[in-house]
């Protein structure tokens, strides 16, 4: 049926007003778009220029006492030439003030570190954890080292297994801070800015966002930046004041820095292991064999414990640090592969 030429020009019409009110929303959205990506820029650089400002005032006191110190020293010099007398407790004294001063320095490191690394990310979009329902597949290469210095690469026997767990902001204590793409946990001397969440742990204690349920599945752990720590894998419903490996449903092998000693938890029974401190822990979860094994690693991977695995719900690593008084981090490590 031939259409006249008055409806040929009518849907013409119709078109092209149809097409004009798509473009002009496009242009709208791309503008809203324009503002938030402009308005999120000037966020960041007034965050950084006010860090920059405190950081700036903090390495001028630093210079301000190693100034005083170095006048002292001056001081001690000349009063050597002048009367004789040996520096031996004037020497303890200025040992004292230059180990006051390196904590403070280190002090100030750690706390740019939790400032850029943890602030900084607050000022662009959220990143949202994957559903922990769906187990994450293993990428072709490994991500973005989250380490302060490079690891050496060792081949794994587990790495056709590996996983890449990030720690989950739900799931961390506020005095825990979560930098290098949720890679790395560390404590901070301040309460982090968290979104509230039910599942909080109260304790100096984090999880990560992955679960599992069926097949095998490996990660390591950085340990060597803590005095103490544990790391395990946890059921999901892990009461926000259970501690790892002290539940039915967790297990985790421990150093405790001040006692120096790995052991093994699970049921709140400690199983002393006998071993040096590792300072990377690979964890090995075989669900079909109701295991799992955590491994040191340095050259090769050296079996610590076993555990024999009592449930069938889905197990998400977990992981403590020792006290909320003392500097610790861990860090999850992506194993090279064959």
């Amino acid at each position: 049926m031939n259409l006249s030429n008055h409806t040929m020009i009518s849907i013409f019409s119709a078109f092209q007003e149809y097409t004009s009110q798509i473009k002009s929303q496009i242009i709208k959205d791309f503008c809203c778009m324009k503002e938030y990506v402009e308005r999120q820029e000037r966020n960041t650089l007034m965050f950084i220029e006010q860090q920059q400002k405190a950081a700036q005032q903090k390495i001028e006191e630093t210079i301000h006492q190693l100034t005083d110190i170095k006048a002292q020293t001056r001081d001690l010099c000349e009063g050597q030439k002048h009367e004789g007398s040996p520096l031996t407790i004037n020497k303890i004294t200025l040992d004292e003030k230059l180990n006051v001063v390196k904590r403070a320095v280190e002090d100030l490191k750690r706390k740019l570190e939790i400032l850029l690394l943890e602030n900084y990310a607050q000022h662009l979009p959220p990143v949202h954890p994957p559903d922990s329902d769906q187990e994450p597949s293993v990428s072709s290469s490994p991500p973005e080292s989250a380490a302060e210095s490079p690891e050496p690469a060792i081949s794994s026997q587990f790495s056709q297994w590996a996983e890449d767990v990030t720690f989950d902001p739900t799931r961390v204590h506020e005095r825990l801070a979560l930098t290098a793409q949720n890679r790395r946990v560390m404590v901070s001397s301040h309460l982090a800015s968290y979104q509230p969440s039910p599942k909080r742990f109260c304790i100096s204690q984090v999880m990560c966002s992955q679960g599992f349920s069926t097949g095998c599945h490996y990660w390591e752990v950085i340990t060597k930046d803590s005095d103490g720590w544990a790391v395990g894998v946890a059921h999901e419903m892990i009461g926000k004041r259970d501690k790892l490996g002290r539940t039915e449903h967790s297990w985790c092998v421990e150093w405790l820095g001040p006692k120096k000693q790995l052991s093994a938890w699970h049921k709140n029974q400690e199983t002393l292991l006998h071993k040096d401190k590792p300072l990377k822990v690979g964890v090995f979860l075989e669900l079909q064999k109701k295991t799992v094994s955590f491994y040191s690693i340095a050259d090769k991977e050296m079996l610590l414990h076993t555990f024999e695995i009592s449930t069938s719900d889905p197990l998400y690593p977990a992981f403590w640090l020792y006290t909320l008084e003392r500097n610790g981090s861990l860090t999850i490590s992506q194993p090279n592969r064959r």
